[in-house]
């Protein structure tokens, strides 16, 4: 079997899982940020953007939303450890081998060495997401630095 169609046979039998695990932190993302639009649209920033003759595109999209997206980051940046929580039983439904199953295996062996890998992992994760939270918080509102 070649790269390329080992490839693509890859990544079908990948999108099935990734599906089922990123589903549901993106429906809890969606909800999030509607709630932090819908709360933006009222503020009197964008009334006034309004009322200097701005296109209702460009006052949602540029003025609006920035705004909204900050709560958004945030809880973006605490989903990643969580994707390895929800991992476990992903990996039992569709027989894959991973740091879900492993973790669950290691608790009912009382791999404490094992244990303690995964949770530097995931504490790893952790500090990973906030990093990019930091990052998408500095390019989303450029008023927003770190001295």
């Amino acid at each position: 079997m070649g790269f390329w169609t080992w490839l693509i046979e890859w990544c079908r039998h990948l999108a099935l899982p990734v599906i089922c695990e990123t589903y549901a932190g993106f429906a809890f993302l969606s909800r999030q940020m509607r709630s932090s639009l819908l709360e933006q649209i009222r503020q009197d920033f964008v009334r006034t953007a309004r009322a200097k003759g701005l296109s209702e595109r460009v006052v949602i999209l540029r003025h609006a939303t920035r705004n909204a997206l900050i709560p958004v980051i945030t809880l973006f940046g605490s989903l990643l450890p969580f994707l390895l929580a929800g991992s476990v039983i992903i990996e039992y439904l569709f027989s894959i081998p991973g740091m879900g199953q492993l973790f669950f295996e290691s608790v009912l062996e009382r791999d404490y060495h094992m244990l303690m890998g995964i949770e530097t992992v995931s504490a790893l994760l952790t500090l990973f997401g906030i990093l990019i939270s930091d990052v998408l918080y500095v390019m989303v509102n450029p008023t927003i630095s770190y001295d």
